[in-house]
């Protein structure tokens, strides 16, 4: 198969795409039935996998190298720093250029980093600056890989399976998530950080031969943005003129900003509260993917979500860090990282489609790079912030202030929200017990004369 237009290789009566045809009973793996998307889910089992290896070699070996858990926020911090910086360029390029062909050369360029960190630490060579320049090149290529790689996934599936299909990319994501830090936590205690690194690099193999191997004949691509002055004003101004867009923006925000920062937090707490080493901390990841995957599966199942139950899963969040913060024993905390792994998984599928479902086609680019910006870019302001409090009182502080903003920011997103649509909450006893409740709000009856 060449990675042309495809049109050699274009049977006389073409398989119809499924998802031109969606049943109406939910199936979890629906998105599947389509070959361009198969290939592009197992190219991604691979190179997950292997990112996932590389977070966590890379955590410890940041935490090995300086003792720091403020060094471990300034590298993810790093690495987030031009989505904040350059996000929305991103998604501008994403909605003027073809995202296969755009795909191509992000996907490489990521393997190239991943073996050259390999280098360095397998060499010895290894020292923090290293990782901190590498963590930056990283993200330079996330600004541009990120939106055309959520956005890509319309062009393979189609609107009709979008939701179901961006819920099985995190749940492949998430399937990674157990297996790379639980591989990731044993190389590093057998042979070192190095390996680690260059299983990442080398994975990227599969996803550039996958893209290689897709028929682009059998692609839905959205009509391309023409090139214009303009355009990012005119994606900023599209989504700050839609509450349906600007809302889940703004919370995204609040939650990536202080919500995920688990890199600081469980490296903090596996070394200076449980006194632990790199397999307790692999294994603490592994159980919160576990919970990611059962929330990313559970999302593929949905049909829809309401705002209501978007705004719900940000606070119960904010929520669940807090009550982990204050963990009395060890079997608790890892216990609880299963929940927050499902709640905070939940919230961030539901988010994503929701945007991704009411956007226009040809400004999907953008408000998807709007909303990783927010998400990933708020990191070099969180991650900083809370490693400073994380190092200066404890962990747990850290943690307990973390998942507290992101709940009080659910219930003011909220409280807008209800009063943009003309809503009120009403309390009422049900069986003795108060029901909170969402309710039109009264009109005021006209005075006659």
């Amino acid at each position: 198969m060449t990675s042309g237009s495809g049109e050699a290789s274009v049977p006389d009566q073409p398989t119809p795409n499924p998802s031109s045809a969606e049943p109406e009973k939910p199936s979890t793996f629906r998105s599947l039935r389509v070959r361009n998307y198969r290939i592009f889910f197992l190219g991604a089992v691979v190179s997950n996998t292997g990112t996932w290896m590389q977070r966590i070699a890379q955590d410890w070996l940041v935490h090995t190298l300086t003792g720091s858990a403020a060094a471990v926020g300034t590298t993810v911090a790093l690495q987030f720093l031009p989505m904040l910086l350059f996000g929305l360029y991103g998604g501008v390029l994403a909605d003027r250029m073809d995202k296969r062909r755009l795909l191509l050369c992000t996907q490489g360029a990521m393997g190239l980093t991943g073996l050259a960190l390999a280098a360095l630490t397998l060499s010895g060579q290894v020292h923090v600056y290293h990782v901190y320049g590498l963590a930056f090149v990283l993200g330079m290529i996330t600004v541009v890989d990120n939106p055309a790689r959520q956005t890509f996934v319309s062009d393979l599936v189609g609107p009709a399976l979008l939701r179901n299909a961006v819920s099985l990319n995190s749940a492949n994501f998430q399937s990674a998530r157990i297996v790379g830090p639980a591989v990731a936590g044993v190389l590093i205690t057998a042979v070192g950080s190095g390996w680690a690194f260059l299983f990442n690099g080398l994975s990227f193999i599969a996803p550039v031969l996958g893209l290689l191997l897709m028929r682009t004949s059998e692609l839905t691509p959205a009509e391309r943005a023409p090139r214009r002055k303009g355009q990012l004003r005119e994606g900023l101004a599209y989504v700050g003129g839609r509450p349906e867009l600007l809302w889940p923006v703004v919370l995204v925000g609040f939650i990536g900003t202080f919500g995920f920062n688990f890199p600081i937090w469980v490296v903090a707490f596996t070394d200076h509260v449980f006194a632990a080493g790199a397999g307790t901390y692999g294994l603490l990841n592994t159980l919160m993917a576990v919970g990611s995957l059962a929330g990313a599966l559970l999302a593929a199942r949905r049909m829809g979500s309401r705002m209501r139950f978007t705004v719900g899963t940000a606070g119960l969040f904010g929520a669940l860090l807090v009550v982990a913060a204050g963990a009395p024993h060890f079997v608790v905390f890892a216990l609880l990282m299963i929940p927050i792994g499902f709640v905070g998984m939940t919230f961030m599928i539901t988010a994503n489609t929701s945007l991704q479902l009411a956007s226009d086609p040809a400004m999907r680019g953008r408000v998807i790079s709007l909303h990783m910006m927010v998400f990933l870019g708020g990191t070099p302001i969180g991650a900083p912030l809370l490693g400073w409090v994380t190092d200066t009182m404890g962990p747990r502080v850290g943690m307990a202030v973390g998942g507290a903003i992101c709940a009080v920011a659910a219930l003011v997103v909220a409280l807008v929200l209800v009063r943009i649509g003309g809503l009120r909450l009403r309390v009422r006893l049900r069986r003795g017990s108060p029901v909170l409740d969402v309710v039109p709000r009264k009109k005021p009856v006209p005075v006659a004369g």
